[in-house]
């Protein structure tokens, strides 16, 4: 593997200090690998930089650059403002799905510990913090399945997929983060709980579509109860749930149908239930589309949800707030509920890439996800930001029937040998987001900025007293912008079509 080299004198770089966006080029080495052993933390004297170019010939490159004391004299500055503050950040990652963990668990026992401390360690690696998972199937499951298929709660236990592949997979990345976040979502509950509707209340035997029926939110929701505890039982804490994987999709492998007025009522049960059973696991309400599916009455489902409750609840205080996808609607969208209820928080929960968005195609995905999924939700206040599957194969695989035939991983795996991995949009972004932002942080704004129309950043306060700082510039030509927190600064270069994260 060979280092990349910025072949700029220190002569040159006093002088692009001085510039803004230029057509000037670096010339670099050969396309390098990921760097195997990365770390984020910095030095008093030294910013740690991570670039990554649509072109990828930067792929998260990690290098060191000087900063420096004193005043700050270079037109082109970012100025961090600390005491404009705005969310406080939960962490980012991906989904663990069974196809996932499938996948991981065929590689050599070497190679999957390198490629997880590489993405999960906070020191040896990019510091990745969350994860989400279902509670029972999902559209990559080895079956469609639930915890309890036979009717009564005596009968829950957690299944094949739970047992030999995600708690496995959860294990050895919380032997390397034991901060790691797990939030957990059902794509359906039993279907000896489902009914067609709600008037006549006849049985739905089916995987899909259905409503729950009333008469079982209260055991639907000890369900939820039995699933936090028999992972607590495993080592796992769940830090969070959502009631429904997309409430509004009947379709899928496994779905339930969940408008608004049914999860207000199934949420107050499981408020109710976390709080008699001594669980902090947080709920977040909705779990889906930002167009609310085009369904007329389920506009502004959280929103109408939050005031169907109101606060008089047992265990309202565990109803934090929604989560969203992003396949269908604007993130503007994040803004509306946000100014209709400012008390609760926002998270991210799911984007995916595949053959509809030529996934597997850095150029078309690196700028477009970050500026939408990444930066476009942290900069509309969402506390975290996950993505689909960490890991799938080649052939999109391993997948279920009715789920997705055409999504990518975050990274592909050669299945042929289980060893040669190749790395999508997806990946990029999150460990982008994860450098520059523990856990902890809280997002902070600015009192100058570069003033360029295809630049954008997001800016955080570490709880190390560190700040971080990601860029995204989609314009053609690169940008030399200096950061300052008014005691140091420092020159980072930004290529043109690039993501540039940068702690110090």
């Amino acid at each position: 593997m060979k280092t990349k080299k910025y072949l700029l004198s220190a002569m040159s770089m006093a002088v692009l200090a001085l510039m803004a966006c230029s057509n000037s080029t670096i010339d670099i080495d050969n396309t390098p690998d990921i760097p195997a052993s990365p770390n984020p933390k910095p030095t008093d004297t030294e910013a740690q930089v991570f670039t990554t170019t649509a072109d990828g010939v930067y792929s998260l490159s990690q290098k060191t650059v000087n900063v420096t004391t004193g005043q700050n004299m270079a037109p082109t500055t970012l100025q961090l403002d600390p005491t404009k503050s705005y969310q406080t950040i939960d962490g980012f990652g991906f989904a663990l799905t069974y196809s996932t963990c499938y996948n991981l668990l065929k590689m050599s026992a070497e190679d999957r510990a390198a490629l997880l401390k590489r993405t999960y360690s906070p020191t040896e690696g990019f510091g990745v913090s969350y994860a989400r998972i279902s509670i029972g199937c999902n559209d990559f499951s080895s079956t469609e399945y639930t915890l309890c298929d036979k009717e009564g709660l005596e009968n829950f236990a957690l299944q094949s997929d739970e047992t030999n592949f995600v708690i496995p997979v959860l294990k050895e990345i919380l032997a390397i983060n034991p901060n790691l976040k797990v939030i957990a979502a059902p794509w359906t509950c039993p279907r000896w709980m489902k009914v067609e509707d709600l008037t006549t209340l006849r049985p739905h035997n089916e995987w899909t579509d259905g409503h729950i029926n009333p008469a079982c939110y209260d055991t639907y929701a000890q369900y939820f109860v039995k699933f936090v505890q028999a992972m607590k039982a495993e080592g796992i804490d769940i830090y969070a749930v959502s009631p429904q994987n997309e409430p509004l999709n009947k379709q899928n492998c496994a779905s339930t149908y969940l408008p608004w007025q049914e999860e207000a009522e199934l949420v107050k049960q499981m408020a109710k239930e976390f709080k008699a059973n001594n669980l902090t696991t947080q709920i977040y309400v909705y779990d889906h589309n930002y167009d609310y599916s085009g369904i007329a009455d389920q506009q502004s489902y959280p929103v109408k949800l939050y005031n169907a409750l109101g606060n008089a609840f047992e265990g309202s205080e565990l109803v934090v707030g929604a989560a969203f996808h992003d396949y269908g609607g604007s993130n503007s969208e994040l803004t509306n509920v946000l100014e209709a209820a400012p008390d609760k928080s926002l998270i991210f929960s799911e984007s995916s890439i595949g053959e509809w968005n030529e996934g597997r195609n850095l150029k078309k995905r690196l700028i477009a996800d970050m500026q939408n999924v990444a930066l476009g939700t942290v900069n509309k206040n969402c506390k975290a930001v996950l993505v689909w599957n960490l890991m799938l194969d080649k052939k999109k695989g391993p997948n279920l029937d009715g789920g997705c035939q055409s999504c990518y991983g975050a990274v592909d795996i050669n299945q042929n040998n289980y060893k040669d991995l190749s790395y999508n949009s997806h990946y990029f972004i999150i460990a982008h987001l994860s450098v520059a932002a523990e856990p902890g942080a809280v997002r902070i704004g600015t009192s100058r900025t570069p003033g360029k129309e295809k630049l954008i950043s997001s800016q955080f306060r570490n709880p190390d007293g560190t700040y971080g700082v990601v860029f995204v510039n989609d314009d053609d030509t690169e940008c030399n912008v200096t950061v300052s927190d008014g005691q140091r600064h420092f020159l980072v270069n930004i290529p043109a079509k690039a993501v540039v994260s940068a702690r110090f």
